[in-house]
């Protein structure tokens, strides 16, 4: 038996001799962490017992405790008061729609929202440390937060079906503790993957390719009208404006469907809007007869969906990925009941949790439910992902974008409930993807809730983790402030999800237009999270100059090593609508840090009317300071050594302005609504007999200006730095001397020097992937 930490628990037993105590303990009816109140009136039902996890990993040197109930009686869904939170400073994320995620801050109870996914308790000046509560899958249940009466934090506990009950928990929620607020969350998960055994963190995973690629989206350029020469006609534009794809993805609009009432063999595709095609059902995995009926210019008797891959890679070299989109359950509306072909499925009425009923209405959720699901029996969902996916390995598509994820946890009532449902499906899933997509082939999407964190990331490494770009001609409730402040929700889901999410996928922050009047806002985000770069352009109309300052003439980007996050100043505060929070991000590259400071003051979501709405009294210019210490150094596979550094230079990339800073030094930023700021950390190294202070900055034309620098070495001897550069354009670097002679790949080139930079202007290399630029002193 476990040891329990309850007061009265008869099951209590004595830690093992060298075992690391947990900071966890129950007081009284106080749940405490390192003696500190986190949770007062802890009813008696309640469990803590110590993780004994405690060899893991060795970087995680405080252990955790697991959460428990005992429910008196068997029920399908548990409601459970766990504690009072009072008065403690949280970070939360929670569910705004059945497939969204995002950041709410609050300090008591009262304050916490339904379907929340995790929660962060912010350090006291007293000593009390950061302290997560991670709902978690025990058994055929998953669990979450809501706000209790009289500010009570209530875990819901559910199967989502009638015939899979349980009363007693001992492991549904996981506390972990600790004073770093970022390895707190890494290492708690490292705890849970132990425990569960159900996923992979992204860790131990190796996202696909198109990670480093530049890409172009069909959805927002054609919806459901996508076909072949409108995608080689945009991949064309693209390439002719030096800004050539290496992923092309395919978005909805491929596939063959149709209505319920159209005959099954007839295709319905050319009936159904964007909007309104969530009844339609899969009629066969071929495609549809727009990209059937495609004849190659190239090859007599070539054609169908093969053909049109093959020349789209045969005429523009660029493009190495073609993915294209596909539903969970097949498409919107699942399989069709009866379609030849396919396999055999039954239509099933969706059904929305009480926790789900107070999530923003969507459009979508309403026609799914209203037409209900085509779903393939779970014991046979390989059947229908392998017949999708089989079929378009042979075609060529390199991988897919699944989406519209998060659907099963309304359609289980029957098949075990929402965990078993998961299981069965994402087992499926996992093996289709490792045998016919390189194992990690897949983009994740409307996947924003623990079922699929906890079950569904085995082989998947790449996910969204925002919802989507909202493009003009999509934006919402013809709220004409809605152009900004939607712009700014969605960059703070996305930085915040990541937080969580980025420990399972990496974090995929969604396509947007450079066209868009918050292109540059977006394009400033996306340079630096870390994730793909991809865009949903309208054929022939683009923003080149701001696509190449993404874009490297080959259709690779300058992706960071690590996936962007909120700065620690950030994480309990509110940069939506409290009218004066900056939102701060930060990323490493390989010899350099990056910050991005945005202004998303102006909307967000409402707990009154329980959506996201415009708050326009909060837009307005805001200031925030940074310093060189906003940036987590240690994070990553590849952290940067910044101990003993004295001097940082700190270019800002819109203000074109160097700074040199001491470590704790701050400077003072003002943004205006929907503007940014990118700035470009680098320590300051002293070298040579003459004491040259030097630091790399990188190529100013490019947003992730640091991200070019690929080498870095010094040479004392000779007082000479070497530089590897990837990419073309203008090249900075600090110095407190100038030089005596600059090289690029060994030929004396011209070079500027002025307010303590150096200037050189770096060609494309024709022979390699990146230049060597010499400084000499």
């Amino acid at each position: 038996m476990a040891p329990s930490l309850t007061k009265s628990g008869s099951d209590a037993v004595t830690l093992p001799v060298g075992h690391i105590p947990s900071p966890f303990a129950v007081d009284g009816s106080k749940l405490t962490a390192n003696g500190h109140v986190i949770l007062s009136e802890v009813p008696p039902n309640i469990t803590v017992t110590p993780s004994l996890y405690t060899n893991v990993d060795k970087s995680i040197t405080a252990v955790g405790s697991f959460l428990g109930f005992d429910a008196g009686k068997p029920s399908s869904r548990h409601v459970v008061p766990i504690g009072k939170l009072k008065n403690t400073k949280f970070m939360s994320i929670f569910r705004f729609k059945v497939w969204w995620t995002t950041h709410w801050v609050g300090s008591n109870g009262r304050d916490v929202e339904n379907e929340t996914q995790m929660i962060i308790l912010e350090k006291s000046d007293s000593g009390r440390p950061y302290v997560l509560l991670l709902p978690l899958i025990e058994g055929s249940f998953r669990s979450s937060f809501q706000s209790g009466a009289d500010d009570n934090l209530d875990i819901c506990v559910e199967s989502g079906s009638t015939k899979a009950t349980a009363r007693k928990f001992n492991s549904i929620l996981y506390l972990h503790a600790g004073e770093d607020p970022f390895a707190l969350v890494k290492d708690a998960m490292k705890v849970v993957n132990r425990h569960l055994g159900t996923f992979k963190l992204l860790d131990d995973k190796t996202p696909p390719g198109i990670v480093d690629k530049f890409g172009w989206c069909t959805w927002d350029a054609f919806y459901l009208t996508v076909n072949p020469q409108g995608i080689l006609e945009g991949v064309k534009n693209l390439v002719d404006g030096g800004c050539p794809p290496g992923l092309v993805l395919i978005d909805d609009g491929w596939q063959s469907i149709g209505f319920d009432s159209d005959p099954i063999t007839q295709e319905g595709m050319h009936q159904a809007v964007a909007g309104e095609q969530m009844p339609c059902r899969l009629l066969k995995f071929q495609e549809n007869y727009k990209f059937r009926d495609y004849v190659s210019p190239r090859i007599e008797d070539k054609k169908g969906m093969r053909a049109f891959v093959e020349d789209l890679k045969e005429e523009f070299k660029s493009v190495e990925f073609v993915y294209v989109w596909h539903a969970l359950c097949g498409y919107w509306g699942g399989l069709r009941p009866g379609a030849p072909t396919l396999p055999e499925c039954e239509v099933v009425r969706p059904k929305l949790s009480p926790g789900l009923e107070k999530t923003m209405e969507d459009l979508a959720v309403d026609k799914i439910i209203s037409t209900g699901i085509g779903l393939v029996p779970p014991e046979i969902a390989d059947q229908m992902y392998e017949g999708l996916h089989s079929h378009l390995e042979a075609v060529g598509i390199d991988g897919v974008k699944v989406d519209v994820i998060h659907i099963l946890e309304m359609l289980c009532e029957n098949y075990g409930g929402r965990v078993e449902l998961a299981k069965a499906y994402y087992k499926a899933l996992t093996a289709s993807v490792k045998k016919h997509f390189k194992g990690n082939g897949v983009i994740a999407s409307m996947e924003h809730c623990n079922d699929f964190m906890f079950l569904g990331t085995e082989a998947i490494s790449l996910g969204r983790v925002g919802d989507d770009f909202w493009s003009e001609a999509t934006e919402s409730s013809g709220d004409p402030n809605g152009t900004f402040w939607l712009q700014g929700c969605h960059m703070v889901h996305c930085a915040y999800n990541s937080l969580w999410m980025g420990n399972f996928i990496h974090p995929d922050w969604d396509m947007f237009q450079s066209t868009h009047p918050c292109a540059a806002f977006h394009a400033a985000s996306r340079a630096i999270s870390g994730g793909p770069i991809y865009v949903s352009d309208t054929v022939g109309k683009h923003n080149f100059e701001l696509l190449r300052k993404l874009v490297l003439p080959d259709g690779s980007i300058l992706r960071c090593g690590y996936y962007a996050l909120p700065t620690r100043d950030c994480l309990f505060e509110d940069p939506l609508h409290d009218g004066k929070t900056m939102l701060k991000i930060w990323n490493l590259n390989k010899y350099t840090g990056v910050i991005g400071a945005f202004n998303c003051q102006g909307g967000g979501w409402s707990p009154e009317t329980r959506r996201n709405q415009s708050f326009f009294e909060c837009s307005n210019t805001v200031t925030s300071k940074t310093n060189a210490k906003d940036i987590e150094w240690n994070s990553g596979k590849n952290p940067i050594p910044v101990e003993g550094v004295k001097t940082f230079a700190m270019y800002f990339s819109q203000a074109k302005k160097l700074l040199l800073t001491k470590p704790s030094e701050n400077l003072e930023i003002a943004l205006e609504p929907f503007n940014f700021e990118l700035i470009t950390v680098a320590p300051v190294s002293v070298f040579g007999n003459k004491s040259v202070h030097f630091a790399p900055i990188g190529l100013v034309n490019m947003l992730n200006t640091g991200g070019a620098i690929q080498l870095l070495a010094f040479d004392e001897e000779k007082n000479l730095v070497q530089i590897g550069v990837r990419g073309t354009g203008e090249m900075r670097v600090f110095s407190s001397e100038r030089l005596v002679a600059c090289r690029i790949d060994g030929r004396d080139v011209e070079f500027k020097y002025e307010e303590y930079m150096v200037v050189v202007e770096v060609p494309w290399p024709s022979s390699s992937n990146m230049s060597i630029v010499e400084y000499l002193f």
